[in-house]
């Protein structure tokens, strides 16, 4: 048995030697390292910020499909702090939206954290905005005004930048919320429109959807088994994915699946 290991790991390794070096780390879109992507984020944790899954599975389908990417969230003190295990605000705790999200750069600080207001378009090739409830209560006034909110004066800025100039925007769970506040006529997809409880999960936040609606765009339904995958407007070069705006337990890897497939489609977009 270990024999056959060894001549087998040594097959492998003669056939993995006589492939091209690239091969072991090109992305789909052939565009390797020449794609710059901006990644705003919010806050570090899915009650207050940005989900830390939704931005960890950004980055790495980032990474993997070749992009370059730089971090940005606004130097602005958020809503409030959450206490995640008890799911209510932490009193006597005020913290900042960049240092809180500078917790995503794996050390690197200023290096690779960088304030919203700096954020140029044209150093950049597309734009991401993973979800979570920093969406509503520090990229927006959702969470106080509902359907009428208003816009962090830096996000709206780069929405509208980086559609004029037609270039790819990519959004996850609550982040259409954004660009349907101040983009008109997309379509977009935040998962149900009911929350339907299953076996899959459930569906808490669908008053999102309803208001994304009112804001004038089109919702695209996507049923618990097919919510990995990104719902593409091609006219207006915006790709959503649901992700965690199904409240499930363990059906993780359609939450990561979804994310690749918006990064994929941003990517394609890019290459264009």
């Amino acid at each position: 048995m270990l024999a056959s290991r060894v001549l087998l790991t040594k097959k492998a390794s003669t056939v993995l030697s006589r492939q091209p070096a690239c091969l072991a780390h090109q992305g789909d879109w052939g565009n390797w390292g020449n794609t710059n992507v901006a990644v705003v984020y919010s806050g570090c944790g899915w009650w207050d910020g940005t989900d830390v899954h939704e931005a960890a599975y950004t980055m790495y389908h980032l990474s993997r499909n070749g992009a370059k990417f730089q971090i940005f969230a606004p130097n602005q003190q958020m809503m409030h702090v959450m206490d995640h295990m008890k799911k209510q605000p932490a009193s006597g705790e005020n913290r900042n939206m960049m240092m809180e999200s500078a917790r995503f750069s794996h050390g690197q600080g200023m290096m690779q954290i960088q304030d919203l207001s700096r954020l140029d378009v044209s150093s950049f090739d597309a734009i991401i905005f993973p979800g979570g409830h920093g969406i509503v209560k520090n990229l927006s006034t959702f969470n106080k005004e509902g359907k009428d909110c208003k816009l962090h004066s830096d996000v709206e800025r780069v929405l509208k930048e980086f559609h004029k100039n037609r270039k790819p925007i990519g959004l996850s769970s609550m982040a259409p919320l954004l660009a349907c506040r101040v983009l008109p006529s997309l379509e977009v997809t935040m998962g149900y429109e009911k929350d339907e409880s299953s076996r899959w999960g459930n569906w808490p936040n669908t008053q999102m959807v309803t208001a994304v609606k009112s804001m004038g765009a089109r919702h695209n339904v996507r049923e618990p088994y097919i919510s990995f995958y990104a719902y593409v407007d091609e006219k207006n070069r915006v790709i959503s994915t649901p992700s965690f705006m199904w409240e499930t337990d363990y059906h993780y890897h359609y939450i990561f699946d979804g994310i690749g497939n918006m990064v994929k489609h941003v990517m394609r977009m890019s290459s264009k």
